[in-house]
């Protein structure tokens, strides 16, 4: 079911497609136009119509391929996309970069990517709105907020619709305090990474296989390739974890993917779950997802097999740095 946000009117799929490949880059690789552009019509003609981008995505790359896929589709969709830097003096130009990018003169949803200290925050919701008023945006978000940068923000708009989160079995940390506060102040979130990077698709028989570019995160340890993160991990309980969803998902005759994104898409906070989606393969797939509903007795069997994980975790949503989501 869709849903909106009570503000701007703006309605959601229950999954979105998630762009961060777009134009191909050193993360992902090399990314088809022809790919793109199958995929864009095809989640258009089956009701998928939220794709999120950001100007951060190979350095521009996403939104110019996003662009040319929708350039004749453009008012079927909602486009959501990301500030490169969170300057207040600055925003309305990056703003407009991104539109031309997009070929578009206005995005729906317009977030800033990640909290920054070294800028207030009445100027950045200020510049924020002023871009909203000249009618550029839709509505206004915000990405990888916690309590305190979502809190401080509130403080000076009450136009905040979105909090992009990072959220899926393996990663419940915004359970404990940002979902709540969320709720409270009716902001949706829009929830990425479901599968992390495709381990929770159940591509992996053993932690080691794990890639540099999926293993950077808080849930392994510090030293692995591509890590920026100074903690001491937590790789045997996740393995454990992804074992204890492996019998389920065998008990239930469900793919690994398909459980996890039905059960992200379970929760009532989420407005949107975000699927990187590469290729119609791919889309194929999810849209099973999409159409599997899961039982409140699985969805619960699934808290209880990863609730562990997310204690010894903690309630610090950055899987990242470690410091920047509090």
């Amino acid at each position: 079911m869709d849903k909106i946000l009570s503000g701007s009117g703006l309605t959601f799929p229950a999954m979105g497609i998630g762009c961060w490949s777009y134009g191909g880059g050193n993360y992902w690789g090399l990314q088809a136009q022809s790919d793109v552009d199958e995929v864009v019509g095809t989640a258009l003609d089956n009701g998928i119509n939220f794709f999120d981008t950001a100007a951060g995505y190979n350095e521009g790359r996403s939104e110019e391929s996003l662009g040319i896929a929708l350039k004749s589709r453009r008012q079927e969709a909602v486009i959501g996309t990301k500030t490169g830097d969170v300057n207040p003096q600055t925003l309305s130009q990056q703003l407009e970069s991104s539109l031309r990018r997009l070929q578009t003169d206005y995005v729906d949803l317009y977030m800033v990517h990640w909290p920054n200290p070294k800028y207030p925050a009445d100027e950045l919701f200020e510049s924020l709105m002023q871009i909203k008023r000249a009618g550029k945006v839709r509505a206004i978000g915000v990405c990888n907020f916690g309590v305190k940068q979502l809190s401080e923000g509130l403080v000076v708009n009450d136009q905040i619709e979105i909090n992009q989160l990072c959220y899926n079995l393996l990663s419940r940390a915004i359970e404990v305090e940002i979902m709540p506060l969320c709720k409270q102040n009716k902001i949706g979130i829009l929830a990425y990474m479901p599968l992390l990077q495709g381990i929770l698709a159940d591509r992996f028989q053993r932690v080691e296989d794990i890639p540099p570019q999926q293993s950077r995160f808080r849930h392994f340890r510090p030293n692995r390739e591509m890590s920026i993160h100074r903690e001491s991990g937590a790789e045997t309980k996740m393995w454990d974890t992804i074992e204890q969803i492996r019998h389920i998902c065998r008990d239930e005759n469900q793919p690994m993917s398909r459980l996890s994104i039905a059960w992200v898409m379970a929760k009532s906070a989420v407005s949107c779950v975000l699927v990187g989606t590469r290729n119609v393969d791919e889309l194929t797939e999810n849209l099973k997802a999409v159409n599997y509903v899961i039982s409140p007795e699985l969805e619960q069997k699934l808290d209880k097999v990863t609730l562990g994980l997310r204690d010894q975790m903690g309630s610090n949503a950055d899987y990242f740095w470690a410091t920047r989501t509090h």
